[in-house]
């Protein structure tokens, strides 16, 4: 029995798995479409392509009895068909409706992961009346159908489906010429070769229906007509196919006429035969010689090997992976790392008694070890690491989604969507970047009137950004929105009792006052922001992946929030040091340098603790100060400064000994100790011992902000 209910646990994960997957393509796909949609430039391709996703949903639902999912599905699926056979056109209201049905399937997903979809009845049920409301019987046309007058062949028409129909149609009403193209293709390569033409035809038109034709070659050739239409005429048609082995008839609703792709000049004259058909339609062709099974008149036949024929070979060559699968490994990995530091203490042990030709022998062992743990390492990482532009999909439906709440008109634009991330930092820093824009477009985007009174265009612009700087990745999420009114919320923090005069807080440190909880400038609540809630989440949810937020600014400008990440968490290097007896460990992507220094170095301003560094000052920081510890010993006269920095910003750390560099695995504290400050999590050292992992993004911020 309990094998049954881990089958049926397994299963169920499986299908959440590929619902999220369909899901989110949805989301993305509805996004084109309403872009679409408000430029008047339909791809059906796109329309299609959500239909299907709607479909496939629906019966992947259906087979595990998730009801509620393949009802939303269904009735969603309804209304696609119907956009595709153009009995509804597509308007704003329809969007909406379109939009509502796929929040709710996105929340139905995530609530089959830990609960029961029946709690969503009353939801499905509105969102399938309001889509029932839109499936209005469509108007009768009493007008002659512009394709009886087209002169398309009688076995063309009548094969012809509800939906190709009204593509045709479609094309015609948008003046498009309309081609039917013979095309021949070898039995054994016709699927490669008619994907190429077809694939070329959508570079300059619409290809309408494919239908399989009779041809003279049949048991070695199949023949296809493709029904095409296009803004090309029948000379750019050619030169965008660039073949001369097939017959292209062009028709018109007031006239018929027929040219053929084929120039008599590129076919001897005694192969070509011209001929007028029942119907009063002049068509040239070459005439086609016997080919053998290898032939194509269209493409050339690539080689093929003996499997190529006959294979059940899948043509995908991924593997979806649970993260936590992920983990594992890479927690196996890191045991491994601390294994191999093992060995590599117990050689020098053995060096220094006296075991000098083990030692040797054993060092050896441990280099190549090494060697193929980096590599694993890396390989593993690499698994991990996502391109930033799948959480660019979903920032471009909220955007969309607020937007249209908003009554606002607001553009998305993104830059370095291919840069990558861990897996598991990229989910967490959405809701992060969620907050961000939800606050841009309420606070900052102003409405349409105010845009254009001030001059600027009435679309406010979102532009996301993101790169690859040294170890970390940084993200711009920048609008040209009002900005941040830095003296209101100088004037805010004075209310609150946050600072006792205005006069003395630099923008800088005004800016700060927008991260702690419950600071808003807003002067009233919407469900969009302004309750206070959303920015501190911001802070510490990206200071938790040992990560950093600025905030630059200019009133009537706008407002560019700037967050640095490290690439990821997994397995890093780290500088292990020691102070007032204890052991820390720093990260290594945020260690600058380090300096050896005596007191005579330290300069005091105002109670504050500088060196100097080159041609600046750094301010200096006493961790033993930091975590409020009471040195046993005397401090060391000479001591080290590890000169940390992320972003633009720089500390200095004084320590008291550095003891070297070491791969280790950060592991999490848990909740009981989420609340002690300067620190991102534990690691193991090679000796057994544990030690703590200095988030160097949180120490700095509250250096900078409190003066210490």
């Amino acid at each position: 029995m309990s094998e049954q209910n881990s089958t049926h646990t397994k299963a169920t994960q499986d299908f959440l798995a590929e619902a999220e997957e369909i899901v989110e393509q949805l989301g993305s796909e509805l996004a084109d479409l309403s872009d679409m949609a408000e430029s008047g430039e339909l791809n059906p391709d796109v329309l299609n392509s959500i239909f299907r996703g709607a479909h496939s949903l629906k019966g992947l639902a259906g087979m595990f009895n998730f009801r509620g999912v393949a009802e939303l599905a269904h009735n969603m699926e309804n209304l696609l068909d119907w956009l595709r056979l153009g009995k509804l056109n597509i308007t704003q209201h329809l969007m909406a409706v379109l939009f509502d049905a796929y929040e709710l399937l996105n929340t139905l997903v995530r609530v089959l992961t830990s609960g029961d979809e029946t709690s969503m009845a009353k939801e499905i049920a509105a969102c399938v009346t309001k889509i029932n409301a839109c499936l209005a019987p469509p108007e009768q046309q009493g007008s002659v159908s512009p394709l009886e007058t087209l002169g398309l062949p009688a076995h063309v028409l009548n094969a012809l489906t509800e939906y190709e129909e009204y593509r045709l149609k479609d094309n015609l009403a948008k003046g498009r010429n309309i081609f039917n193209i013979h095309a021949s293709f070898s039995l054994i390569t016709f699927d490669t070769e008619l994907s190429a033409i077809t694939e070329i035809l959508k570079g300059c038109g619409e290809v309408i229906s494919t239908l399989p034709s009779v041809g003279i070659n049949i048991e070695t050739n199949i023949d296809f007509e493709l029904l095409f239409g296009s803004k090309c005429s029948l000379d750019e048609l050619e030169a965008a196919v660039g073949r001369d082995s097939f017959m292209v008839t062009q028709f018109s609703s007031n006239s018929v006429r027929d040219e053929p792709v084929v120039s008599p000049k590129h076919v001897p004259a005694d192969v070509v035969n011209a001929h007028v058909d029942a119907g009063g339609v002049s068509t040239v062709s070459p005439s086609v010689t016997p080919q053998s099974p290898g032939d194509s008149p269209l493409l050339p036949s690539p080689p093929l090997s003996d499997d190529a024929v006959l294979t059940a070979k899948s043509m995908s060559r991924t593997v979806r992976v649970d993260i936590g699968k992920l983990d594992e490994l890479m927690n196996i990995v890191g045991e491994l790392v601390l294994a191999n530091s093992t060995i590599a203490g117990v050689t020098t042990k053995m060096r220094n008694e006296g075991f000098s030709h083990l030692a040797i022998e054993l060092a050896k062992a441990a280099k190549g070890l090494e060697r193929k743990l980096s590599d694993l390492q890396k390989g593993v990482m690499e698994i991990r690491m996502i391109p930033i532009g799948q959480l660019y999909e979903k920032m471009s439906r909220i955007v969309r989604k607020i937007s249209r709440e908003q009554g606002k008109r607001v553009e998305l634009k993104f830059f370095g969507a291919d840069t990558e991330l861990d897996k598991l930092i990229v989910e967490d820093i959405s809701d992060p970047m969620m907050h961000i824009i939800r606050n841009a477009i309420d606070h900052g985007i102003e409405s349409r009137d105010v845009r254009t009174a001030q001059g600027k265009n009435e679309k406010g612009t979102i532009r996301i950004s993101s790169y690859q700087k040294g170890n970390h990745v940084v993200i711009e999420i920048e609008d040209d929105g009002s900005g941040i009114d830095v003296e209101k919320v100088k004037q805010k923090a004075l209310h609150k009792g946050l600072v006792s005069d205005i006069g003395t807080v630099s923008d800088r440190e005004a800016i700060e006052f927008i991260f702690l909880p419950g600071f808003s400038t807003n002067e009233t609540v919407s469900e969009v922001s302004g309750r206070g809630v959303g920015m501190d989440v911001v802070k510490n949810n990206i200071s938790a992946v040992s990560g950093m937020v600025d905030v630059e600014t200019r009133k009537g400008e706008g407002s560019r929030f700037i967050i640095t990440l490290p690439i990821t968490l997994a397995i890093i290097k780290a500088l292990i040091i020691r102070c007032s007896g204890r052991t820390y460990a720093l990260p290594i992507t945020s260690v600058l340098e380090t300096l050896l220094m005596t007191g005579r170095d330290i300069m005091t301003v105002e109670r504050k603790e500088f060196v100097q560094l080159r041609e600046s000052t750094l301010p200096l920081l006493r961790l033993e100060h930091y975590f409020d510890i009471c040195r046993s010993d005397e401090p060391p006269k000479e001591f080290y400064v590890v000169v940390v920095g992320v972003a633009e910003k720089r500390l200095g750390i004084a320590v008291d000994d550095l003891i070297g560099q070491q791969d280790i695995v950060i592991k999490p504290l848990g909740e009981s100790f989420k609340r002690f400050r300067g620190v991102s999590g534990a690691a193991d050292l090679g000796d057994q011992r544990t030690i703590l992992v200095l988030d160097i993004g949180g120490i700095i911020n509250e250096t900078m902000r409190s003066g210490s």
